[in-house]
């Protein structure tokens, strides 16, 4: 099992920038993958991004590209999305999952931390 714990929500304005902190624990991710979601009200969720634990390798969403960075700390077992340049449409929960496999369903989640960017 792994357990998520999501920090760093909160509400900024147009243009400015927060850190999302999701850290892991339980067993390992390894060689899985840890990715960020998020859902707006009355929207589906949506894919945000995603990061392979232990080469580093990267996804965006074209939404977040250029504007959002995820990165993980293998010694905290901690991942993190820092988002610049943040927009009202922005605005949603963001969840952090993980799955101790490459590719395939995300079996953990976080609990969610709630993003408002006013404008």
């Amino acid at each position: 099992q792994v357990q998520l714990v999501e920090s760093g929500g909160g509400l900024v304005q147009a243009g400015g920038s927060l850190r999302l902190s999701c850290a892991a624990s339980g067993r390992t991710l390894g060689t899985g993958t840890m990715g960020w979601f998020r859902q707006a009200p009355g929207k589906e969720r949506e894919f945000v991004a995603d990061i392979r634990w232990n080469t580093g390798y990267t996804v965006y969403a074209d939404s977040v590209k250029g504007r959002f960075t995820i990165s993980r700390d293998n010694a905290k077992n901690t991942g993190y999305l820092q988002m610049n340049s943040l927009k009202p449409e922005d605005t949603a929960v963001y969840s952090c999952a993980a799955r101790r496999i490459l590719v395939g369903p995300y079996p953990y989640w976080g609990q969610g931390t709630q993003v408002t960017v006013s404008s």
